[in-house]
């Protein structure tokens, strides 16, 4: 009787172990930080640039599409640049106080980025900065701008600021 037990116990272990056992050394993934979508995202300084998307028919001008987070209690003054021919290109945007602001899309300010030399569906270095000196490279993806659930942030259908 003592080792049936026996044996009825080992087995139970062995199926528990056997189903479970995984889960004891296998890294909690929801713990790690991710991009949902198709754009990128990163860190400066005390800002935060979020789901950042290049998205376009032509690869001259296409929309730079992101939020940007500022924690502080001042607007701060944010610096995208790129290279075109070994030539520094820089836009900025405004960063609103204690919140977010978004950048490209159909009812917001648009930041065209021009002269690009890639291909729709390539990475595009950009640097963000402060001027409060960070800086960060952030590889950006290009996307199409006739895709559905693009279609509306493509730079022929949004509002580009005049210059001051």
């Amino acid at each position: 009787m003592k080792n049936r037990w026996a044996a009825a116990t080992a087995l139970a272990a062995a199926l528990i172990l056997g189903t479970t056992g995984c889960t004891f050394s296998a890294e909690i993934a929801t713990q790690k930080d991710y991009d949902p979508s198709d754009g990128v995202s990163t860190e400066f300084g005390e800002l935060s640039v979020y789901n950042a998307m290049l998205i376009g028919e032509d690869p001259e001008a296409l929309n730079l599409v992101m939020t940007v987070f500022n924690p502080t209690d001042s607007v701060r003054r944010v610096e995208v640049q790129w290279f075109v021919d070994g030539e520094r290109m820089t836009e900025s945007v405004f960063a609103e106080a204690s919140g977010l602001t978004s950048v490209g899309g159909p009812d917001q300010p648009a930041l065209i980025v021009t002269g690009l030399d890639t291909v729709i569906g390539g990475l595009v270095p950009l640097y963000f900065s402060t001027n409060t000196g960070s800086v960060s490279e952030l590889l950006v993806p290009t996307l199409r701008g006739d895709l559905e659930e693009y279609d509306e942030y493509a730079p022929e259908f949004v509002v580009v600021p005049d210059e001051e």
